[in-house]
Parts: structure tokens; sequence; C-alpha cells
């Protein structure tokens, strides 16, 4: 029994491969494809992969390491203004640390004996009757004994001219 080309379906009709109902089979494809298997006849089967990944399992890998390249510079930014943030509050905390130490050291200057006494110190001030002393010391703290002491030798050169150099000078004389 043959059915017309439209085959009854419906809204569906004239379309190869779709199907209406449950059970009828496209008219586009060969007689043989649609004949069922013999009962003694082997399965299909799909053939082994040999990298071990499928196509869908190679596209999700594609599509994420996009993403991760895709993610990468901005998160790079991210972190980066983090960190510059930082560095910005502790250079805050810095900078009020010192406006608030310069604050109380101009609190001290609103004090007249604070000035007297840095006036003295400074200036080396005395009040009328006093004996100035002055303690003169040295800053390398050098003794007599070091003054008259015989000089160190020269470093070595480090240059290869320099090398040269002291080699054809001639060697001081020596006391024994």
């Amino acid at each position: 029994m043959r059915r017309p080309r439209d085959g009854g379906r419906g809204a569906g009709a004239g379309k190869a491969g779709v199907r209406a109902r449950e059970g009828e089979r496209s008219l586009s494809r060969p007689a043989a494809a649609r004949r069922a298997a013999a009962a003694g006849a082997a399965k299909r089967t799909t053939a082994p992969n040999p990298n071990g990944l499928t196509g869908r399992a190679t596209v999700l890998l594609v599509i994420l390491a996009a993403l991760a390249l895709g993610y990468a510079y901005p998160v790079r930014v991210y972190l980066t203004q983090l960190a510059e943030i930082e560095a910005l509050r502790q250079s805050q905390l810095e900078q009020q640390e010192r406006i608030a130490g310069l604050e109380r050291q101009a609190e001290k200057w609103k004090d007249d004996e604070y000035i007297k006494a840095q006036v003295r110190r400074r200036f080396y001030w005395v009040y009328p009757g006093q004996t100035p002393l002055v303690p003169i010391w040295d800053p390398e703290k050098q003794t007599d004994k070091d003054t008259g002491a015989e000089q160190a030798p020269p470093p070595p050169p480090d240059s290869w001219y320099g090398k040269l150099w002291t080699r054809l000078e001639p060697e001081p004389d020596r006391k024994n």
C-alpha cells in the first residue's frame, strides 16, 4: 500500500525527515535503510577515540580556554588596582601621622619656656651673669694618637690599567 506524497501529515507535510506521528518513517531514505535489521546481524558500534576526548569535550575545553584568556587581563588589572589602593591607604596613614607630629611640634612652640630652652640650646645664649660652656668634641671620634700615625697604604687598583701603572712606578724606599 502506497501512501500519498504528503503522507497525511498535516502541518509538516512536504518536509523530508520530519515525523509527524510516532512510528512513521521518512520517505526520503532508501528502502534498505528503512528495513529492520536481521535477527543475527551485528549491532553498529562507534570507533574508539584515540585522544580520549569527544567532540563536545574538545569544544568545551576551547570555550573554557577562551574564557580564561578573556578574563585574565581584567583580573590582573583588578588585582593591580587593589594593590595601588592599599599603597595609597598606607601613604595616607603615614601622612596623617606626620601631620599629627607637626601639630604637636607647633603646640610646643606656643609655650614661652620651650622657646627659651631652644634658643639657649641652639644659639648658646645665656642669661646675664652666667658663664657659657660650649662642649667641643670630634664628630669622627679621632684622637690625637690617630692623627700622628702613619697613613694606611692605598687600596690596590681594581682596573687593568691601574694594575699596570702600579707595576711601572718605582717602589717607595722602605725604612728598616
